[in-house]
């Protein structure tokens, strides 16, 4: 079960946007979308909550 500060690799980040790795390294080196990331050393991590807000914000349409 996943907790709301659990953090994500590349990969597994990717997957849950439906993108390939790759775009999400394009998306940090442009700063093309405000997507927090965690990074210690060479790791490169995301938190869950942050990939849901992500998603959240990017919705469109009416609210059900």
């Amino acid at each position: 079960m996943a907790t709301d500060n659990q953090l994500r690799t590349e990969a597994e980040a990717a997957q849950i946007l439906d993108l390939k790795p790759g775009t999400l390294g394009v998306w940090r080196s442009t700063k093309r979308y405000p997507l927090p990331y965690v990074k210690v050393g060479r790791l490169v991590r995301y938190r869950q909550s942050d990939l849901e807000a992500f998603l959240n914000s990017r919705t469109q349409g009416a609210a059900a």
